[in-house]
């Protein structure tokens, strides 16, 4: 009966997982009267290993719960049977539901520690998972030099998910698994692949066919077991790290993960100006050389043409842009060019292909009231040396004219919604430390709750005040002042270069910066060298269960239409990796706003030690502080108890089901039932 509890092998996992997650028919040293109580959280053992590292950075994100025991740190517990298991009102009780070593045996073999932990494994068919190893017989491979095994530099290597890990804990995947290889000067990942040994199933295997990660099931343990080094910012480890939770918490835990990925264009309806090459910044900027201000390029906008294509390529790769506008700044054009705009008609026509939202009437800045006689600007002063702050009433105004303009040209919006210009109004350093005292109370009387801000200024979400709450951007490295391939690449090197090469040197002595070894070919530069790191960025961020959203702006939909390829690359990409059935989410950005708030409160209610999730039998109880939202995820099959009855629990995804979840009317805990 044991043995039982400890598979999840083959076919046989996809439906026979719900018995395993059951635990519900007893275990060695219990009581066969009494099925266990088994804690939902995760025990982690630490050795300062980055490949531990990773597996609890995954935790974390998802929101699972964990324990860490620090290796290194003298006063850490003793890992014994009271560490690990008790006794709650007369039922048996493990303390954790899965572990993760640095190694198979973190404590040494034969030691009282290693003892305790096999075991507690043993008597409650507790999974774990070994993070980084090397291919030998104890973990259930051949030596390397055995049967065509093989270690070394695994960068670029293909490898492929086996037939057991997509039927099993990675049902999710679809196709090959490349390595990264974005240096080739530098050993990013090494590795050992060999033979599997009786009891051994791979999930992954190597170009040369031997088995990198796999299942070990011996002695009434199971381990999994990974003979490759990776981190937390590597793709395969994230491609990878949905399965590896799921193989150690049975497929039943708290927390969720999915794959996200929201596009704002911004400035729609109006221009934005050109970058120029001869001079190295953009006219019209007020720090452009010359210090006029004068803008002698001709601006970057949409045509009509523009416009249809962009719908178009919507409808051709199931992806929806959000198009953050700006009304009145079209209404001006309109005006400035005999009264007609081809480019707002095409967009009105296909209004209902793509997602708006409100950018302000006419873009203005909504911070400091700026003086620009001074370079870099600096904020106005009142004659009492106070700063002087865009009014009230006109951010107001931008606010409401825009949601004004839309209705009345028939765009659907959702009003909680707003990006201000340039992320105005929010604190901008260094000239502007605090937000807008105005910005908040103006939001707030037209309804707006979710304000886009810049994630490279201000990654966290925060409160601006009056209940409106920030939603972090992260700015492609796409330019609002280039609309041609050739003009990206020239900023690019400008910017990415050396002074000894021609560029602005802010590359050089900067911590967050790398320069370019030589500029790039303008004429290449940008389909070679930007496309692919730009996509490869974006696509980290998608796969890493990271909603926050990525902003353009209109003129990458314009001229040379430049963002298409990153945009084609990251789907593209995504596509060949996972299966359907985990397809990539794209919400509206109220929608990540509240998922970002919900994962904040969720991280605040498990620090508070108030959270209680386990599982006895079938039957899985959650308590947490009153109206806290519980992210769960688990099988297909799983019900919810109602007040009176049940209903099919959350939503499909990546082959399992998830939500946030609270309790029911009349009831002081969320209650489901797992498949029998």
């Amino acid at each position: 009966m044991a043995q039982s509890l400890q598979r999840w092998r083959g076919t046989a996992a996809v439906l026979g997982a719900a018995g395993l997650l059951a635990l519900g028919m007893g275990a060695p040293g219990a009581s066969a009267a009494v099925t266990p109580r088994i804690d939902l959280k995760v025990l982690v053992v630490d050795n300062g290993a980055g490949q531990v590292g990773a597996i609890t950075a995954e935790l974390k994100n998802s929101g699972v719960p964990y324990t860490t025991v620090n290796l290194g740190d003298a006063n850490r517990p003793t890992i014994n049977a009271t560490f690990l298991s008790d006794t709650v009102n007369g039922v048996p009780r493990a303390k954790y539901q899965g572990v993760v070593l640095p190694n198979e045996l973190p404590f040494g073999a034969g030691s009282a520690e290693q003892t305790a932990l096999e075991d507690y494994e043993k008597t409650f068919g507790i999974p774990q998972v070994d993070a980084y190893t090397w291919a030998h017989p104890e973990v259930g491979l051949d030596y390397t030099d055995q049967n065509g095994g093989w270690s070394g530099v695994l960068d670029g290597a293909t490898t492929q998910i086996t037939a057991a890990g997509t039927a099993g804990p990675f049902r999710y995947l679809d196709g090959p698994l490349t390595f990264e290889d974005n240096d080739p000067a530098v050993q990013e990942t090494y590795g050992y692949a060999a033979h599997p040994r009786d009891g051994f199933t791979s999930y992954l295997n190597a170009p040369s066919g031997g088995s990198m990660l796999g299942q070990y099931e011996h002695d009434g343990r199971r381990e999994l077991v990974v003979t490759f080094a990776y981190n937390q910012y590597q793709k395969q480890f994230k491609v990878l790290a949905r399965g590896i939770v799921e193989w150690l918490t049975q497929g039943v835990h708290l927390g969720q993960a999915r794959n996200y990925f929201s596009v704002h264009v911004d400035d729609v309806f109006a221009p934005d100006a050109r970058w120029d090459s001869e001079r190295n910044c953009t006219p019209g900027d007020i720090d452009c050389a010359g210090g006029d201000g004068e803008d002698t390029t001709t601006p970057i906008r949409m045509t009509a043409a523009d416009a249809a294509y962009a719908a178009q390529w919507e409808a051709d790769h199931g992806f929806t842009l959000d198009m953050v506008f700006n009304g009145g700044a079209g209404e001006q054009w309109k005006d400035e060019n005999g009264g007609t705009d081809a480019l707002t008609d095409q967009l009105l026509a296909d209004k209902a292909k793509f997602r708006w939202m409100n950018h302000t009437y006419t873009h203005p800045f909504l911070g400091c009231v700026q003086d620009t006689t001074t370079v870099p600007w600096t904020c106005a002063k009142n004659t009492d040396g106070t700063t002087k702050w865009v009014s009230r009433s006109e951010i107001s105004a931008q606010i409401s004219d825009n949601n004004d303009w839309a209705a009345s040209h028939g765009l659907a919006t959702d009003r909680t919604e707003l990006v201000t210009g340039e992320h105005s109004g929010l604190k901008t350093l260094p000239q502007q430390p605090v937000d807008n005292p105005n910005l908040a109370r103006a939001m707030s009387a037209n309804g707006v709750r979710w304000t886009g801000s810049d994630n490279s200024r201000e990654p966290e979400q925060r409160s601006v005040g009056n209940g409106v709450m920030t939603v972090p951007r992260y700015p492609m490295n796409i330019y609002y002042n280039t609309g041609t391939p050739e003009e990206m690449a020239d900023e690019y090197n400008y910017i990415y270069t050396s002074k000894a090469d021609g560029g602005s040197g802010v590359c050089e002595n900067n911590a967050t910066s790398t320069c370019l070894p030589a500029p790039l070919n303008t004429a290449t530069g940008y389909a070679d060298h930007i496309v692919p790191a730009e996509a490869r960025t974006a696509l980290g961020h998608a796969i890493g269960n990271d909603p926050r959203p990525h902003y353009v702006h209109q003129s990458n939909l314009a001229e040379g239409r430049i963002l298409y390829p990153v945009l084609d690359k990251v789907l593209a990409d995504y596509r060949a990796i996972y299966a359907d059935n985990a397809p990539l989410q794209n919400p509206r950005q109220s929608a990540i706003g509240t998922e970002l708030q919900r994962r904040t409160d969720w991280q605040t209610a498990l620090a508070s030690g108030r959270v209680t999730a386990y599982r006895i039998g079938n039957k899985v109880t959650i308590t947490a502080p009153n109206g806290t939202q519980t992210p769960v995820t688990v099988p297909e099959g799983t019900t919810k108890q109602l007040t009176v009855g049940t209903t099919a629990f959350g939503t499909p995804y990546a082959g399992a089901r998830n939500d946030w979840t609270k309790p029911e009317l009349l009831q002081s805990a969320v209650k489901l039932n797992l498949p029998a």
